[in-house]
């Protein structure tokens, strides 16, 4: 019996000196390897709650776990302190100063995030709780009623929460183990079902596209079709434009190998023209009334009085240029190949009109008739 005493006296002292804290060294920012101060401080309430370890046990365990700057700052006290005399030093320089009423109010504007599942949403609450209480800003039998309307009113899944009935769970609330089971179970039951139905939806969604390609020939087929006629269509086209540049280059040959009689048929009818714009010239002049007539002769002596010198020719009169037939430039009516344009044949005859009685206000009708007359047929 004695032998079996001393065994089990020595084993349970081995066991608690295994046990050992976590270092904490109050450092900012906290080394790698370290924990912040409230996990430090909830391991030392294990220890002192073990009854089989003494003071002077407990405050060596703590002093063993303490790094610069908190191991000197605990340092005065002595070896021989009490432990809660160095957690009351401890507690003054690294725990939280904020009482509680702050803690409450920063525990009502704790809200669920962007992607946080509502179980780690539940578990963030309780922290908090657990500070506010402690800071005395709530009753201890406050606290689940506390946390589960806080839920209710932080999480934005409303689907969970009436699926589960917290909102009519606020007068009873139930712990907080059960309420954290409850909100696992349902996630794990909404993960495994979206899984089973992205697996199922994905191969039901390949099987029908790989349908559609096997089963529907005629679809290839009709765009194959559909793009050797737009090539088709693409080089009608450009033969088209290729024609009518090839029409446009040989026009000036043409006129080149043309015989020596069209430019005389041509001459012909632009004099027969110009004689007929001449005669109504004419009678135009002798409506007018005299006052014009002597103007028109002060011009017509002062340009015979100032006849043309060498240095200064006189130009000639304006000659129709045009075509009779479409009323274009470069070309007689023999070559032409464009329909006929009697709108545009007319305007281009009214301003050859204007452009010669204008030339013979300036040089007068007499030098119009020397220079046709002069013109060959």
């Amino acid at each position: 019996m004695i032998i079996e005493h001393i065994v089990k006296s020595d084993g349970a002292s081995t066991s608690s000196a295994s046990f050992r804290l976590r270092v904490f060294s109050g450092k900012v920012p906290r080394p790698i390897g370290e924990v912040d101060y409230e996990t430090w401080r909830n391991s030392v309430e294990l220890i002192l709650q073990d009854p089989s370890l003494s003071d002077l046990h407990r405050s060596r365990k703590i002093l063993d776990s303490l790094l610069p700057p908190a191991s000197e700052i605990v340092k005065q006290l002595g070896a021989k302190a009490l432990p809660a005399a160095y957690l009351d030093v401890l507690d003054s320089a690294f725990d939280t100063v904020e009482d509680g009423d702050d803690l409450f109010a920063k525990f009502l504007n704790t809200l669920q995030n962007a992607g946080e599942k509502p179980s780690l949403y539940l578990q963030r609450l309780y922290t908090n709780l657990l500070k506010v209480m402690k800071r005395g800003g709530i009753p201890v039998d406050e606290a689940d009623r506390q946390l589960l309307k806080q839920f209710c009113r932080g999480c934005w899944d409303d689907t969970l929460i009436a699926k589960l009935q917290l909102e009519q769970k606020r007068n009873e609330p139930p712990p907080f183990p059960e309420l954290l089971l409850q909100l696992r179970s349902e996630e794990n039951k909404y993960s495994t079902k979206e899984s089973r139905m992205k697996q199922h939806l994905g191969v039901q969604r390949q099987r029908a596209s790989s349908h559609v390609v096997t089963a529907n020939p005629f679809d290839l087929n009709h765009n194959e079709v559909s793009e050797h006629t737009e090539v088709a269509e693409l080089k009608k086209q450009i033969a088209k434009l290729q024609s009518q540049l090839a029409k446009q280059r040989s026009k000036p040959t043409r006129q080149s190998e043309l015989p020596s009689n069209d430019p005389v048929l041509e001459l012909k009818q632009q004099v027969t023209e110009l004689q007929s714009q001449m005669a109504k010239l004419r009678v135009q002049k002798n409506s007018e009334p005299k006052s014009n007539s002597s103007k028109s002769k002060q011009t017509n002596t002062q340009v015979r009085k100032d006849p043309p010198t060498a240095d200064h020719k006189q130009p000639h009169r304006p000659k129709p240029g045009y075509c009779f037939r479409c009323g274009e430039d470069g070309h007689v009516v023999s070559i032409c190949e464009n329909d006929p344009n009697p709108s545009l044949v007319t305007d281009k005859r009214k301003q050859l009109r204007e452009r010669q009685v204008l030339w013979d206000s300036q040089y007068g009708p007499s030098a119009s008739g020397t220079l046709n007359a002069a013109q060959p047929l």
